[in-house]
């Protein structure tokens, strides 16, 4: 996935969720934060961000945060991103975990839920949801940053889903590189960790990849081990 129009600024501070300070072009600009989770270990005053143009000519802001500089490492925080990611990665073969897919579509409901991806191969019909990970220390790449009630739901669906015949898949994709292996962050959200390792006992399939990373491009890049 590319960026049409990208620009390197210094990150200042994040007054709410939604909306950063910046330093561009040697003025101080107010930017959307393409990523609504906490990235307190990211997001520090000093930082480099690359911002993407808004097409809106309209928008409030001007630009979006969608990357951050952790010393040498790019990681890409985009939460719409990941989902086009693994879209193209299955739609382009390079995905080893799945093969010969037939049919793939985007956002299908199921039960109470919406399931990111909904795919078909002549053996089994499944669903796959999508999570972005930017959360990393010492080579250890952690989801989520943040309690989620949400992302719990999700993994419970998805059990029902298996348990009525359909392939079931929590795919991870750690928007970086360089890491050693992935975990659920027991310690921020100990009930999403406990529903991850009931969905790996009940059949669903536990995904980790990472990506490659640039300034104006995020692809999918290898498997990462996956560690409950």
């Amino acid at each position: 996935m590319n960026y049409t129009s990208v620009k390197v600024a210094k990150f200042i501070k994040r007054p709410n969720r939604f909306i950063a300070h910046v330093i561009v072009d040697n003025h101080e600009e107010i930017v959307h934060v393409k990523n609504t989770g906490r990235c307190k270990e990211l997001l520090l005053e000093g930082a480099v961000v690359v911002l993407e143009r808004a097409k809106n000519t309209e928008r409030k802001t001007k630009y979006s945060i969608v990357a951050v500089y952790k010393g040498d490492a790019l990681i890409n925080i985009d939460s719409q991103i990941p989902n086009m990611v693994v879209y193209h990665g299955i739609k382009e073969g390079k995905i080893k975990d799945f093969h010969d897919v037939t049919t793939l579509s985007k956002e299908t409901v199921y039960g109470n839920s919406r399931f990111d991806l909904y795919f078909e191969t002549k053996e089994q019909k499944g669903f796959i949801e999508v999570k972005g990970v930017t959360l990393e220390n010492e080579g250890i790449a952690m989801f989520p940053d943040a309690p989620t009630q949400r992302g719990r739901k999700h993994i419970y669906e998805m059990i029902k889903a298996v348990e009525e015949g359909y392939a079931g898949f929590i795919f991870f994709l750690i928007q970086m590189k360089k890491v050693n292996y992935f975990t659920p962050y027991e310690i921020r959200d100990p009930e999403f960790a406990k529903a991850l390792k009931h969905a790996s006992e009940k059949g669903v399939t536990i995904l980790a990849y990472d990506s490659i990373v640039y300034e104006d491009e995020i692809t999918i890049g290898s498997p990462v081990e996956v560690r409950l």
